[in-house]
């Protein structure tokens, strides 16, 4: 056995790692191609193998259970050492494997063939194989086809590992998207809230941002002042100069810096702003804003009194927040909640304050405490959802988003803001399982289902209503659905939307059931329908009692088939009044003349008057057995008996008494069977023998001859043929003789006595043994008639 380079089994590991497949959940695409494999290879044993760094793992077999075997045991590590197909004829011969061949759940194997799974950077993870008793090769089909498979099992494991990957990206945006909307929001909040002044300045000195504070102390507001310059409105003019040095200065650099001026109020009031300002920089060191705070020390008292009324706007925001507001240390014991916080998990702030945060996390998540603490001490902010648990025993879900905050003088703490999403959560689950089930049903209901909001647009179609109307769903959401299905009327004239009942039931507010209309499919053909259309409606208005539609669901039923059920029981019901009528005027005018007396001195004519009888007679029972059959075998009442059966004895025994019933000796009959057994019930294939053999010597022609012909197609089905020399069948015939009543001639029923039914009642014995029935027809060779039935009983039964 070739022993592997180490660094390939590395780069190996490392790619079986990032394709996660020794760990991910079967997949039946795999499966499909494994089992694709062995019918294209016409192997017992087909496999997709991954050489892990002390086993080989079967990630999906056909035909073997194991699931992983020793490094060694099979030659797929000989495969990844090439690129291309590995071939064992004989594995007795190869010393590795003798002297019994390849060795796997106990049985041996001489054949084995491979080709390497090759990933696009050129690392070979394992190979696809078969594995066969018997010393053989492939074709160069199979190996082409091996090939090819090989390359759709990587093309597969690509495909996975990108859907993974963009799955975790979508979660990670989602998260980060979610998260900067609560920074910005909890971060403005807390600038309009706060009663310092707080300005945002780009390099060039103009506003970018403004704080509520700020245009208190100025008269302006934000709108006003954005991208002008302080001292355009704020700034004196004696002291615009000096505003202009500043902040020069600033931009220059010199951070921190403290600077006072004096504000010129809207009302025309001065006022002195103590500021101190620091600068927010890009990775290159650039200053991109200049952020300065500042306190109106026009009177101490009236800061002061701005200082307590913008920690009392503070408490309020925090006390009033909907959401959970804490600080915790870097240990993670609770130094604040707000009461609100604390009542989420139906605890009081006494009862929280002092204890660790781990106290209050559900027993399963207690562990990822440390994960959190260690990553708010590195990167000094962390969001995610905290499981706590209730004290009714309940969890609930906290989204939150938490920063480190360093402050002078005292400690540093951990400022948290969480919102509590429990109910969000299990509203989603719920809607996600509504929503599974929904499109469960609508993908399993036969009838055609679509939805359409107040303008007509589809909003919802499921794949019955887009297979009936010869559409891909894709082609059909947002389309006008009248435009597209409804335009036009059964007799060609334009169907106005206005009119339509579907458009109505918006303005009524009730279900329409409407019958015969027609759709119109994508290839310009056009159906018959049934539909009922159901406005829906607006819950929120109909608590206010008013009703307000906001869309219509239609549902239609494609009524072709029964339509063409009617009609063919209309002509059956003719077509048997007729063939019943014909033979019982017959009798009935037969059987008067014998009554009547009328030939009580012709013996000879009354014999003919009660022949004519007796054969309508046997025709009625012919014609009423016969449809009995027929509803039998329709219905699925027939009794139905198959065993092994001998298809030379079925024929030479219906030969035999179709000879006798209908006698023509000059009409000779030879059989060229063999020995063709088949599964079926003798007395039902005896009975369609019987027929086809009656119709071939009812249209032979004098010195004819019928040939009785079987032979087996393969090992699973048998042929048999009836062939005659009569005058044949013609080509726009040869279809609907099979169906009721449909004769060549209508004079062969008067004539030959037949009832139309035979060919019939065959299809139907052929169709219920899994076989087919069908005729071929010449006007110099006469006719056949060809059935198949099968040669083994089904695999459930053996």
């Amino acid at each position: 056995m070739n022993p592997l380079h180490v660094s390939d089994e590395v780069l190996r590991i490392e790619a079986l790692s990032q394709y996660e497949v020794l760990t991910a959940a079967s997949d039946s695409i795999l499966d499909g191609i494994t089992q694709l494999t062995a019918q294209v290879c016409n192997a017992p044993v087909a496999a997709i193998s991954l050489i892990g760094d002390d086993r080989i793992w079967l990630k999906s077999r056909f035909g073997t259970y194991a699931q992983d075997v020793a490094l060694g045991s099979l030659p797929c590590e000989t495969t990844i050492l090439g690129d291309t197909l590995y071939e064992i004829r004989d594995a007795r011969l190869d010393p590795n494997y003798t002297p019994d061949g390849i060795l796997l759940e106990g049985r041996h194997y001489n054949f084995y063939a491979g080709v390497p799974i090759i990933t696009p950077g050129g690392i070979n993870l394992g190979a696809l194989f078969v594995l066969d008793h018997p010393v053989r090769t492939l074709t160069p089909e199979q190996s082409s086809a091996l090939n090819v498979l090989g390359r759709q099992v990587i093309t597969r494991l690509e495909l996975n590992s990108r859907i993974r990957q963009i799955g975790r990206a979508a979660r990670y945006r989602q998260r980060v998207e979610s998260a900067l909307t609560v920074e910005r929001n909890f971060v403005s909040a807390v600038l309009d809230t706060v009663g310092a002044l707080v300005a945002v300045f780009d390099p060039a000195g103009r506003i970018v941002r403004f704080n509520r504070a700020c245009e208190t102390a100025s008269g302006y507001d934000f709108t006003t002042l954005v991208g002008r310059y302080p001292w355009d409105k704020l700034i004196p003019r004696h002291e615009i100069p000096e505003a202009i040095e500043d902040f020069e200065r600033l931009r220059s650099g010199d951070f921190p810096a403290t600077f006072e001026n004096q504000w010129l109020h809207r009302n025309g009031s001065l006022r002195r702003i103590a500021w101190t300002a620091t600068a927010l920089r890009d990775p290159q060191g650039q200053i991109t804003f200049i952020i300065a705070t500042g306190i109106d020390v026009t009177t101490q008292r009236a800061a002061e009194a701005t200082l307590r009324e913008s920690e009392a706007r503070y408490r309020l925001l925090v006390e009033g927040s909907l959401g959970m507001v804490c600080t915790h240390d870097l240990r993670g014991v609770l130094l604040s909640v707000n009461v609100h916080g604390a009542e989420t998990i139906g605890r009081t702030v006494a009862e929280m304050v002092g204890h660790s945060l781990q106290e209050f996390i559900v027993p399963e998540r207690k562990a990822l405490l440390e994960t959190y603490l260690a990553q708010i001490a590195e990167t000094r902010e962390a969001q995610g959802f905290l499981h706590l648990a209730h004290t009714d025993g309940e969890t609930r879900v906290v989204a939150y988003r938490n920063k480190l905050i360093l402050a002078s003088g005292r400690a540093p703490y951990v400022l948290g803001f969480g919102v509590d999403i429990t109910e969000q959560v299990r509203v989603e689950g719920r809607l996600r399982r509504l929503t599974n089930q929904s499109d469960s049903i609508l993908e399993s209901v036969g009838d055609g289902i679509y939805g359409l909001d107040l303008e007509g647009r589809v909003t919802i179609v499921n794949p019955a209503a887009a297979q009936m109307l010869g559409y891909r769903q894709s082609e059909i959401l947002g389309r006008r659905m009248h435009e597209l299905i409804h335009h036009t009327r059964a007799d060609g004239t334009p169907y106005l939307s206005e009119d339509s009942p579907i458009r109505k039931s918006l303005t009524h507010f009730d279900t329409v059931r409407v019958s015969d209309e027609v759709f119109w499919r994508k290839d310009g053909t056009s159906f018959p329908v049934d539909y009922v259309a159901r406005p829906q409606l607006d819950s929120q208005t109909l608590d206010r009692g008013k009703i307000k539609a906001v869309g219509v669901v239609v549902a239609f039923t494609d009524t072709t088939e029964r339509h063409a059920l009617t009609r063919m029981k209309d002509e059956f019901i003719s077509t048997v009044s007729h063939e019943l009528r014909t033979p019982l005027s017959s009798v009935r005018g037969a059987l008067g003349l014998l009554s009547g007396g009328v030939l009580a001195d012709r013996p000879d004519k009354a014999r003919q008057m009660l022949d004519i009888a007796i054969s309508n007679s046997d025709r009625l029972i012919r014609l009423v057995n016969d449809i009995l059959d027929l509803e039998r075998i329709g219905s699925g009442k027939a009794e139905f008996r198959p065993v092994m059966c001998s298809i030379e004895e079925l024929l030479q025994r219906a030969a035999g008494l179709q000879q006798t019933e209908i006698p023509k000796p000059d009409v000779r009959i030879s059989f060229d069977t063999g020995d063709v057994r088949v599964w079926a019930d003798s007395d039902r294939i005896l009975q369609t023998l019987n027929n086809l053999i009656s119709n071939a010597i009812k249209f032979s022609y004098p010195g004819g001859q019928i040939c009785l012909t079987a032979y087996n197609l393969d090992e699973n089905e048998a042929i048999i043929e009836v062939s005659d020399q009569g005058r044949g069948v013609p080509a726009d015939k040869l279809e609907t003789i099979f169906e009721r009543f449909h004769q060549v001639d209508a004079s062969d029923s008067r004539d030959l006595g037949g009832t139309g039914l035979g060919l019939a009642i065959c299809r139907g014995i052929v169709t219920q043994h899994g076989g087919r029935i069908w005729a071929t027809s010449n006007p110099v060779r006469g006719t056949t008639f060809h059935f198949t039935l099968p040669t083994k009983p089904p695999n459930n039964l053996l």
